[in-house]
């Protein structure tokens, strides 16, 4: 029997169809399903990736659905990293991801407390369970006032050791970082505006009532891997390896947990769902200016099909991508805000003079949707075109 080979053409189809870059998605909520999970290192991308696909890009619309309504919850999941995903679908990535991160990020802060002198595993225990409680008397609070709470925050360890950013920071984040792996407390409402790094704090309860219920590992990543295969399919098992951050082995049994059919990616074994192996049509052409970490760009580990060869272009050394340019499911460029607001791109390659209009007036769109609004870089570097453009 013959695989089925799925060429780049109907990759780039299925990309811009599904991730609502050809066809604008109604709410923030619709944004989150369709992609499974937003970005949240940098605290504006998940707003600016969620309005480059709505209909009606709305700040205030995000965020009534982070915090007024709390259908969105950011956490701490695939690879170690800050998404935001839908409040129904956190048992899932909690059991399929997010709990292997919490006991990796417990060890590593009782090394560091233990270097510090501080105490041992009943130590952390007797600081996390008595800030849970400051918390939940305090219904929401910022890190400061928990500190001021529970005192033991205040302690300081050491991190980087003899080198050049050497710090010595109260173990305050480790703490709270540790309570959100686990699923126990809930970032929520930042001060400031959308683009504020410095959230508040919640116990998971005030927005998941009667906290996360428990799922069977096996069946929760079997699950995370249906949802992103029937997003981002097809898929290899070293793109499935790379999104969730499990082993090659997990990823596997998974996959033989769900209907799958083999196809040929590329000349590479990939995946797709057994109930979505019909052609996708071209859904005609289209151009979005898209955030640092977007989902999209960030969703393969193989990205040859739609970045080419603009990657050291538009990614940090440490593999982070900057603002991309895009057109018809490929990257044509990159972007940058300018500190007088005005945003400016780059495109890398000829895309006709149609799509080139298209793109200016996209960028136009944005300087004027920003207004007031500054981006800037946070938890990763500048491109190398994104340096060229605010230099």
């Amino acid at each position: 029997m013959s695989v089925r080979a799925i060429k780049a053409e109907e990759r780039r189809a299925r990309l811009g169809t599904r991730h609502h870059l050809a066809a604008p998605a109604d709410t923030a909520v619709d944004v989150a399903r369709a992609l499974v999970a937003l970005h949240g290192t940098d605290p504006a991308s998940v707003h600016l990736a969620a309005t480059a696909r709505m209909r009606d890009p709305d700040v205030g619309a995000v965020e009534k659905a982070l915090y007024d309504d709390r259908l969105l919850l950011r956490m701490l999941a695939m690879r170690r990293t800050v998404f935001t995903v839908l409040a129904e679908f956190v048992p899932v990535v909690q059991a399929a991801c997010s709990d292997d991160v919490a006991r990796r990020e417990r060890r590593r802060t009782l090394q560091l407390i233990e270097q510090a002198g501080l105490g041992d595993d009943a130590w952390l225990r007797e600081v996390e369970e008595a800030t849970v409680a400051a918390l939940r008397a305090r219904g929401e609070a910022f890190t400061a006032d928990l500190s001021a709470d529970v005192p033991r925050l205040k302690e300081r360890i050491l991190l980087s050791e003899g080198k050049a950013y050497e710090a010595r920071p109260t173990i305050a984040n480790r703490v709270l970082l540790g309570l959100a792996a686990e699923g126990r407390v809930i970032r929520g409402r930042p001060r400031g505006s959308w683009t504020s790094s410095q959230f508040s704090w919640s116990p998971i309860e005030a927005w998941l009532p009667g906290g996360l219920p428990g799922i069977p590992v096996d069946e929760a990543r079997a699950e995370l891997i249906r949802r992103w295969l029937a997003a981002y399919g097809p898929g290899t098992a070293a793109d499935l390896k790379w999104w969730t951050g499990l082993t090659l082995t997990e990823v596997r049994k998974a996959l033989g947990r769900i209907a799958v059919e083999r196809v040929d990616v590329d000349g590479e074994d990939g995946y797709l769902l057994a109930d979505d192996m019909d052609p996708v049509p071209d859904p005609g052409p289209w151009v979005a200016l898209l955030p640092a970490l977007d989902p999209t760009v960030m969703g393969w580990a193989g990205r040859d099909w739609y970045l080419g060869e603009h990657g050291p272009l538009l990614f940090d050394r440490n593999g982070n991508a900057g603002p991309t340019v895009w057109c018809d499911g490929r990257v044509v460029g990159g972007w940058a805000q300018r500190t007088d607001g005005e945003v400016v791109y780059r495109l890398l390659e000829d895309i006709g003079a149609e799509a080139a209009s298209a793109v200016a007036a996209e960028a136009a769109r944005l300087t004027t949707w920003l207004g007031s609004v500054r981006l800037a870089p946070r938890a990763r570097g500048r491109s190398p075109v994104e340096s060229d453009l605010v230099a």
